[in-house]
């Protein structure tokens, strides 16, 4: 694998954490670093725990919204918005001003 070299600079706190993590799993700095990134990189395509909460929040409130008539119910109903809208005109006659 092919490396290049960066340089960053971190907290003490940060440094010290990439130091012990190293020493324990017996391994560098840079694989350990090179692992977080990884792992960091393949959690961020999902969704975080508010950002699910917020969509399911979202779609009961669509699904709340969702039409309790039937389909038959509905298209009698614009159908008869139709015609009625076909009739034209007044049904009853115009009052004078």
């Amino acid at each position: 694998m092919a490396t290049t070299k960066m340089t960053f600079t971190l907290d003490q706190q940060t440094a010290a954490r990439i130091d012990q993590t190293a020493a324990r799993l017996g391994m560098s700095k840079s694989g350990v670093v090179r692992e977080a990134v990884r792992e960091y990189a393949a959690r961020t395509g999902r969704l975080s725990e508010a950002e699910r909460l917020r969509m399911l929040a979202i779609l009961d409130e669509m699904l709340a919204r969702v039409p309790t008539r039937p389909v038959e119910e509905v298209d009698r109903e614009i159908e008869e918005i139709r015609q009625a809208r076909r009739g034209g005109g007044r049904r009853t006659p115009a009052e004078d001003r």
